[in-house]
């Protein structure tokens, strides 16, 4: 090998499709591919949801950003066979099936966040990851839990006052839910 080249890496294709079952937005599927194949792919070329986007292939953009277990992946380098035995959520997921869309996506249309919206699912999936695990997070805390979701169009303070509009509403709900019990 010269000075100055990668060693080839292997496709895709050189490795033996096998069937795994995956748990996507609460429906099992099962599906015989390649287990080294980016979550990404198969979530939008064999479960067909197109919500999760392609950005930049190797986790920097944020774009392609899934719930693994509640938590956000970079789907993109995460290959199909992680992904075995966990609850993965994709942007068409986040409202659990309800009829109303989640705080964070009601959020971002109340706030005008969006507007090429290329990276809007990666942003959400994050923001909604940030809102479970922190009702009420400072603007260190959002910036710090939304760092490396690039969006190119530079909408970052909406991002921020959409998150925190969504706070309000999720942390009323939690209020409301409370008083009814």
């Amino acid at each position: 090998m010269s000075a100055g080249r990668l060693p080839r890496q292997p496709a895709w294709s050189t490795v033996k499709a096998i069937m795994i079952t995956l748990v996507v937005n609460g429906k099992s599927h099962t599906l015989d591919v390649d287990p080294t194949t980016p979550l990404l792919w198969v979530i939008r070329d064999y479960v067909g949801l197109n919500g999760t986007k392609f950005g930049c292939g190797i986790a920097q953009c944020g774009a392609c950003t899934v719930h693994l277990n509640g938590s956000p992946t970079r789907s993109c380098v995460t290959p199909a066979q992680a992904a075995v035995g966990q609850e993965i959520t994709t942007i068409e997921g986040i409202n659990d099936g309800a009829d109303v869309l989640h705080p964070v996506q009601q959020a971002w249309i109340d706030e005008q966040v969006p507007q090429c919206g290329y990276c809007q699912s990666g942003q959400i999936m994050s923001a909604a990851a940030l809102l479970e695990r922190n009702p009420a997070p400072t603007d260190v805390e959002i910036d710090k839990a939304m760092a490396g979701i690039i969006c190119r169009c530079g909408t970052y303070p909406r991002i921020r006052k959409g998150i925190k509009r969504a706070a309000r509403a999720i942390n009323a709900q939690n209020v409301e839910q409370a008083g009814d019990g």
